[in-house]
């Protein structure tokens, strides 16, 4: 077990307590002569320091899932490592781990030989374990989005591709048009892609007549299939393509 742990430490590029994972300190409170000072300067139209108020907080999340869920990583090299705890926070492209031995702090991983990363996560009120592969988007038609990572939802003949694109939204309750936002907001972006056998690339929304155009050859069963006309998930979305266009 000690040896397929010794690459886990290669790729270890921070290590940060929970406790200490918060934003820099407060700017001190200006008291006495140097409020007084700084307020006469406003009055004189000189330069001085305007404090504007903080953010409420954050709505949404950076995660693509808030749970710590078992992962195992694969690297260009192909040394194989132990399976470890993880989460990917889309919203700064990163991936963090947390020790078996450190269930308190969080691991930021030097992800450059990563290839891709397979999630366990448990299916509620069951023993099955659902297993969510990821990988790199190496088709991406923007080349900067070739090291994100996207997540496989299908692969047969054709590939259903989910991209995360977690957007921040800052507060805004200051100013002549400010919009009275109090929170800072995390929205969430994300988009589909489906890759054809061709190699192509189609950018869609998962819809029984988007899929009927990316899928000609496909587009009757699509039709006749009861499970794709009910389908709103990811989930159900992959078992309906799953289904018509296995492996």
């Amino acid at each position: 077990m000690i040896a397929h742990l010794l690459p886990i430490a290669v790729l270890l590029l921070a290590s940060t307590a929970a406790a200490a994972q918060s934003s820099l300190p407060p700017p001190v409170e200006q008291t006495g002569a140097a409020a007084r000072d700084n307020i006469n300067a406003l009055g004189r139209g000189d330069a001085a320091i305007v404090r504007k108020p903080t953010s409420a907080g954050v709505i949404g999340s950076p995660y693509v899932d808030n749970r710590w869920l078992l992962a195992r990583l694969t690297l260009s090299t192909k040394v194989p490592l132990a399976p470890v705890p993880l989460k990917y926070d889309a919203l700064n492209q990163r991936l963090l781990m947390r020790p078996f031995n450190r269930p308190t702090d969080s691991l930021q991983l030097d992800d450059r030989a990563v290839t891709r990363f397979e999630l366990d996560d448990p299916v509620a009120g069951t023993t099955t374990v659902r297993k969510r592969v990821f990988r790199r988007f190496e088709e991406a038609p923007v080349p900067s989005q070739r090291t994100d990572y996207v997540e496989v939802l299908h692969e047969g003949r054709y590939a259903l591709l989910k991209r995360y694109v977690k957007l921040m939204r800052r507060a805004n309750n200051t100013g002549a048009y400010n919009t009275g936002q109090q929170f800072d907001q995390v929205e969430d972006k994300n988009v589909y892609y489906l890759r054809r056998p061709d190699a192509s690339l189609v950018l869609l929304k998962l819809s029984v007549k988007t899929l009927q155009a990316a899928m000609p050859e496909l587009a009757a069963a699509l039709k006749e299939s009861a499970a794709a006309q009910k389908a709103k998930t990811d989930v159900e979305w992959a078992s309906v393509l799953n289904a018509l266009d296995p492996k």
